[in-house]
């Protein structure tokens, strides 16, 4: 960052702090949460998984590997080889979409 920009940045806090717009803050009094396993992530990438979460937004790609995960807990709890094989395909299709949504937010981010 510039110091120029820094500065510009510095000067806009100061004048918030002044106003008083910086006071009754969520979180205000308590220190900020612990984020040191989004070191090696993308900062924008971070922010907007952030966003969402706090929205209350899931994304498709969160929900599939929820279901995926069930429908492989369903599958091991299973004992009949033809209800074990009838469950095959959805866990495939899962899979399959899981892998999709996945790639689809990696190509966007790149």
């Amino acid at each position: 960052m510039s110091r120029a920009f820094r500065s510009l940045v510095e000067r806009q806090i100061r004048k918030a702090e002044a106003r008083g717009l910086l006071r009754g803050l969520r979180g205000e009094g308590r220190p900020l949460p612990d984020r040191s396993g989004e070191a090696l992530v993308d900062p924008a990438l971070s922010a907007g998984m952030r966003i969402m979460a706090e929205a209350g937004v899931k994304p498709r790609e969160f929900s599939l590997k929820d279901e995926l995960a069930e429908a492989r807990r369903a599958y091991a709890a299973l004992t009949d080889p033809d209800e074990r094989r009838a469950a095959m395909p959805r866990i495939a299709d899962l899979e399959m979409r899981y892998h999709m949504a996945r790639d689809a937010r990696r190509a966007f981010f790149r």
